[in-house]
C-alpha cells in the first residue's frame, strides 16, 4: 500500500490541462497545420517531395504511381492516415488548386466540380521540372538541417532549400489550434521581380512592393475588385479580398427558336465549386429569388470553363448578372490572413516581411552551400597536393610501396618520410597505375590549379554578402525566364461591392401620391399611349374623399426628394417605393418616411445627380421664390432637412430643379403666365434656411398653379415676341369662343380642327406641320389643352403680373388652370392624372399649337366632377445605368 502511494505524484489538475493543452496546440501548429515562412511547406507536404526526390521521380523520369509515394512517406516519414497523405499529394498536382503545381499527375487527380480523385492505385505522379529547380535543388549540398524521422531510422530535412517564395507563390491555408492561416497564391515573375527589388532597396516598403507585386494572382483566373483590401493584406496582414468570375453577355442562336441574351461565365473565383454554383443558382431561380433565368447549361470541356445562363426575353443582363454576383459565389471574398511559422513561431506578416524572411533564408542557404563547396572543394585539393608530392617522388614511392611487408606499415612510411597527411597516404596507395601516366599527371595538376582558383571564389563570396544578393539575383532570374507564366487574374480598380440600384434595371416608372398620404410606383409601360380626348385607365383604387396630389414619372436609379408644405426635404430612391399594381391603393407614405401627422408633401422632385452646377428653385403659396444649391440636398438625414424659411401661414408649394442660365415660368389659376430669368440678377442663391423673394403679382381670387423651367440652350435659340394682340386677333377668338347650345358640337371634330388652326400666323404655325420651337404646354382642369410657343411668353422681370396663358371656355362649372409644363421634344409624351386617379398617356404631338388667347383642345374625357390634377413628362429612353458598365 505504502509502495503504491509512493508512485503517486500530486499534481494540479488545472496547470497540467494547461501546460498539456499548450503542448498539443504547439505541436498541431508547429508540426501539422501551418506552413514554414521559408519554403512555404507543411511537414506533409515537405515528407512527399523529399519522398519523391529519394525516389527519383524527376520530371525527366517515367511516372510512378501514387501508392509507391504514400507508401514511401507513411512508412518513412509520416505515420498517419494514407488518405492525409494522398488529399496533400493530390492538391499539389491540381493546376486548379496551385497557381505552380509542384507535382505532375497522370490520372484522375479531380476536378473544379469538386469531384474526387481516382484511388492511389490507379493515379501516378512525378515531380515538376519547377519543383526540382526551385525547391530540392542543392538539398545534399548541407544548405539546410536534417534531423530523425519518427522511429530514428532516416533522416528528413526540417526545410526544403527553396529558391522562390513558395509559400506566396502557391499560398496556403490551415486550421491550427486557436489560429488560421489563408495565404493567396500569386504570379512567379511578379514575386521575382518584388524581391529583385527588395534586394537592390532594402528599405523598400510594402506599397512600393506593390508596384512589382500588385496582388494575388489565382489559378482559376477571374478578377480582383479593388485594391484596397490587397493593400490592407499586403500592409496589416489581414484582408477581405473581393473575387469575382468572368462573365460577357452574348446572343445565344437557337434551332428553330429566336435568339436570346445570355450569360456566359469562362472563369470563377478560386475555389469555388463549379457544380455546387449551378445547383445553387437553379435553386434560387426556383425560390424566385433570382428573376429573368430562362435555362442553365454546363458546356465546359477541355478547352476551358463555359456556363451557359440563358435568359428570359424580357429581362435585363447586368441587372440578372448584378444579381448573381450579390447572391452566388459568381462573386466572393477571399479572406487573406498572413500566418506563418518565423523562427518556429506563428506570426502575421506583411507582405516585406514575407520577402525578407524568404531572403534571409535563401542568403543562409547561400552561405551553407558555399561553406559545404569549398570544405569539399578544400579536401579534394588536399588529396591532390599529396598525388603532386607522390608524382614528384615517383620512383621513391613505389619502391617503398614494394618493400613494405603490408599496407599499414607502406601508408605509415609514407606519412613519416614525406609528411603527408593520412588522407593523402590513402589516396595514394589507392591510386591506379594508370594515373602514372604523363597525360593524367598533367590533368591532376590542371585540376589543383583550378581547385585554388575555385576555393578563392568561394572564400570571396563567404566574405562579401553583395556577391551571396548577386548569386540569389541570378538564380531566380533564371527561374523567371524559364518558369515564369502571364498573370490570370485581372485586377479591377473598382471597389467590389454591390449597391441595391445595381440589382434592379433603370426602368421609367410612374409615381403617384395621394391627398390622404398614399404612394405608389408603377412601370410607365403599364400605360399604354391613348389617343386625344379618350378617358384613360384607372391607376389607383382609392377612398371617395381621397385624390390623387402629386404625380410624375422618373426612373428606378434616381433619388426622390419630397418637399413638405412646412418647408422640410425628405430623400429616398426610387426604387425603395413598393411597386403597386394600377389599381392597388399603394402603400402609406408614413411607413417609408418620419413625416408628421400634421405635415403633408407638398412637392416631389426626382434627382438623378446631385451636381453643384443645378439649383432648386423653390415657390410658395404666397409667392415667394428662391434657388438654392442642388448639391446642398446631397446628404439628408432620416428625419429630414430645412429647405426654406416660410412666414406665418406660408407654405412651401412647387419645387424644379434649374441652371443659373435658365428661366422660369409661373401660371397662376386664372390663366396668367410670367417667364423671367434664373440668373443671380433676378434670383440670387440663397442658403436653405431662407425664405426667398416675390415672384409674381397676383389679382383677386387668383392664386399659383404652377411652374416650370425652360432649359438654357433652348432659350438662346428664342427670338422673344411681344404680347400684340390686333382687333382681328380678338374678334377670330371670339368666334372661335363662342358658347354653343350643344355639347355635341364643342366636341364635334370639325369644330376641334377649326380650334386647332393658329390666329397668329406670323409667328405661330398649323399644328402638325412640324415646328421646331419649344413649347408651353397648356392643361386646364377641364379637360382642355394647347402648345403655346415660347416665343409668346416675353421675358420679364420677376414681381409682374405677366401674360395671358390662356382664354377659358364658358362652362357650367368654371374652368381653371391645372399646370404647365416646357415641353421641347415633338416626339415627347405625356401623362395626365385626374383627381379620381383615371391616367391618360398621350403623345404631345396629338395636342395642337395654339396662341396664347386660343382655348385648346380636349385633351382628356372626364367623367362628372372629376378634373385633371396633374401633369407629367415621361422621361426620355436613356441607357439603363447598369447597362453602362
Amino acid at each position: 500500500m505504502t509502495t503504491s502511494q509512493e508512485r503517486i505524484i500530486p499534481t494540479d489538475l488545472g496547470n497540467e490541462m494547461s501546460r498539456s493543452y499548450l503542448e498539443y496546440a504547439m505541436s498541431v501548429i508547429v508540426g501539422r497545420a501551418l506552413p514554414d515562412a521559408r519554403d512555404g511547406l507543411k511537414p506533409v507536404h515537405r515528407r512527399i517531395l523529399y519522398a519523391m526526390h529519394e525516389l527519383g521521380l524527376t520530371a525527366d523520369r517515367p511516372f510512378r504511381k501514387c501508392a509507391r509515394v504514400v507508401g514511401e512517406v507513411l512508412g518513412k516519414y509520416h505515420p498517419h492516415g494514407d488518405t492525409a497523405v494522398y488529399d496533400a499529394l493530390v492538391r499539389m498536382a491540381q493546376d486548379f488548386s496551385m497557381r505552380s503545381p509542384l507535382i505532375a499527375g497522370h490520372g484522375n487527380f479531380g476536378s473544379i466540380d469538386n469531384d474526387p480523385p481516382a484511388a492511389m492505385r490507379y493515379t501516378e505522379c512525378r515531380l515538376q521540372a519547377l519543383t526540382s529547380d526551385a525547391l530540392l535543388q542543392d538539398i545534399e549540398s548541407e544548405t539546410v538541417d536534417f534531423v530523425n524521422n519518427f522511429d530514428g531510422s532516416q533522416q528528413e530535412p526540417t526545410v526544403m532549400p527553396a529558391r522562390v517564395p513558395q509559400l506566396l507563390l502557391n499560398g496556403s491555408s490551415g486550421i491550427a489550434v486557436g489560429m488560421a492561416t489563408n495565404i493567396p497564391p500569386h504570379n512567379l515573375g511578379e514575386l521575382i521581380d518584388g524581391l529583385v527589388a527588395l534586394i537592390h532597396n532594402p528599405e523598400i516598403s510594402d506599397i512600393q512592393l506593390m508596384q512589382y507585386i500588385p496582388g494575388p494572382d489565382f489559378p482559376t483566373g477571374g478578377q480582383i475588385l479593388g485594391t484596397g483590401p490587397i493593400k490592407e493584406a499586403y500592409t496589416m496582414g489581414r484582408g477581405s479580398i473581393t473575387m469575382r468570375g468572368v462573365a460577357q453577355i452574348e446572343t445565344v442562336e437557337q434551332r428553330g427558336r429566336p435568339d436570346r441574351e445570355a450569360i456566359i461565365v469562362t472563369e470563377l473565383p478560386y475555389q469555388t465549386n463549379k457544380a455546387a454554383l449551378i445547383e445553387k443558382i437553379a435553386e434560387l431561380v426556383n425560390d424566385k429569388k433570382i428573376e429573368g433565368i430562362a435555362d442553365i447549361r454546363d458546356e465546359s470541356d477541355r478547352d476551358g470553363m463555359r456556363i451557359v445562363i440563358e435568359l428570359k426575353r424580357d429581362a435585363y443582363p447586368r441587372v440578372v448578372l448584378n444579381n448573381l454576383y450579390k447572391q452566388t459565389p459568381i462573386q466572393a471574398n477571399f479572406g487573406a490572413n498572413m500566418l506563418a511559422i518565423v523562427n518556429g513561431e506563428p506570426q502575421v506578416i506583411t507582405l516585406k516581411q514575407f520577402l525578407q524572411v524568404f531572403l534571409d533564408f535563401r542568403i543562409e542557404s547561400i552561405i551553407r552551400r558555399t561553406q559545404y563547396e569549398l570544405r569539399k572543394a578544400e579536401e579534394r585539393d588536399h588529396i591532390l597536393q599529396g598525388l603532386l608530392i607522390a608524382l614528384s617522388h615517383l620512383d621513391q614511392i613505389i619502391n617503398l610501396i614494394r618493400h613494405a611487408p603490408d599496407a599499414p606499415t607502406a601508408k605509415g612510411e609514407l606519412i613519416t618520410t614525406y609528411g603527408l597527411s593520412e588522407a593523402q597516404a590513402d589516396a595514394i596507395l589507392q591510386m591506379q597505375l594508370r594515373r602514372l601516366t604523363a597525360l593524367e599527371a598533367d590533368k591532376i595538376r590542371l585540376e589543383h590549379e583550378e581547385l585554388q582558383a575555385l576555393i578563392t571564389d568561394l572564400r570571396d563570396i563567404l566574405a562579401r554578402r553583395e556577391r551571396i544578393l548577386e548569386i540569389i539575383e541570378n538564380e531566380i532570374k533564371l527561374l523567371k525566364a524559364k518558369y515564369t507564366t502571364p498573370r490570370r487574374t485581372v485586377i479591377s480598380p473598382l471597389e467590389g461591392e454591390i449597391d441595391d440600384r445595381d440589382l434592379i434595371a433603370n426602368e421609367k416608372v410612374v409615381i403617384l401620391v395621394t391627398e390622404q398620404g398614399y404612394i405608389k410606383r408603377m412601370p410607365v409601360n403599364t400605360f399604354e399611349a391613348q389617343s386625344r380626348a379618350t378617358r384613360g385607365k384607372a391607376a389607383a383604387k382609392m377612398k371617395e374623399d381621397d385624390g390623387v396630389e402629386h404625380f410624375l414619372t422618373c426612373c428606378d436609379h434616381d433619388s426622390v426628394l419630397f418637399f413638405s408644405q412646412r418647408g422640410v426635404v425628405y430623400c429616398l430612391k426610387t426604387y425603395q417605393i413598393p411597386v403597386s399594381s394600377r389599381t392597388s391603393r399603394g402603400t402609406p407614405i408614413v411607413q417609408l418616411l418620419p413625416v408628421p401627422k400634421e405635415e403633408k408633401i407638398t412637392s416631389i422632385v426626382p434627382v438623378t445627380e446631385f451636381s453643384r452646377d443645378e439649383y432648386l428653385v423653390m415657390l410658395t403659396n404666397g409667392g415667394y421664390i428662391k434657388k438654392t444649391e442642388l448639391a446642398a440636398f446631397s446628404n439628408i438625414r432620416a428625419n429630414g432637412l430645412i429647405a426654406i424659411s416660410l412666414e406665418e401661414g406660408d407654405q412651401l408649394r412647387w419645387v424644379r430643379r434649374a441652371k443659373v442660365e435658365d428661366s422660369v415660368i409661373i401660371g397662376s389659376r386664372r390663366g396668367m403666365a410670367i417667364h423671367f430669368r434664373c440668373n443671380h440678377a433676378q434670383l440670387r442663391p440663397l442658403g436653405r434656411a431662407t425664405r426667398g423673394v416675390k415672384a409674381m403679382k397676383l389679382r383677386d381670387k387668383d392664386e399659383l398653379v404652377g411652374m416650370d423651367i425652360l432649359p438654357a440652350a433652348i432659350l438662346a435659340t428664342l427670338t422673344t415676341t411681344t404680347d400684340t394682340d390686333t382687333d382681328t386677333e380678338a374678334e377670330i377668338l371670339a368666334t372661335l369662343n363662342t358658347d354653343t347650345d350643344s355639347e355635341a358640337e364643342i366636341e364635334d371634330v370639325e369644330t376641334e380642327e377649326l380650334l386647332e388652326v393658329d390666329v397668329n400666323e406670323e409667328s405661330v404655325e398649323v399644328a402638325g406641320n412640324g415646328s421646331t420651337e419649344p413649347w408651353v404646354l397648356v392643361i386646364t382642369m377641364g379637360g382642355y389643352g394647347k402648345r403655346v410657343p415660347v416665343s409668346q411668353f416675353r421675358l420679364q422681370k420677376r414681381a409682374g403680373q405677366g401674360l395671358m396663358a390662356t382664354k377659358f371656355k364658358n362652362r357650367k362649372i368654371k374652368d381653371q388652370l391645372a399646370t404647365l409644363h416646357i415641353v421641347n421634344n415633338d416626339d415627347a409624351e405625356i401623362m395626365m392624372v385626374t383627381s379620381r386617379g383615371i391616367i391618360i398617356r398621350q403623345a404631345v404631338n396629338a395636342i395642337s399649337i395654339q396662341s396664347r388667347s386660343a382655348t385648346g383642345v380636349r385633351v382628356q374625357r372626364l367623367d362628372e366632377d372629376d378634373v385633371i390634377t396633374g401633369v407629367a413628362i415621361v422621361p426620355p429612353d436613356t441607357v439603363d445605368a447598369t447597362e453602362a458598365e
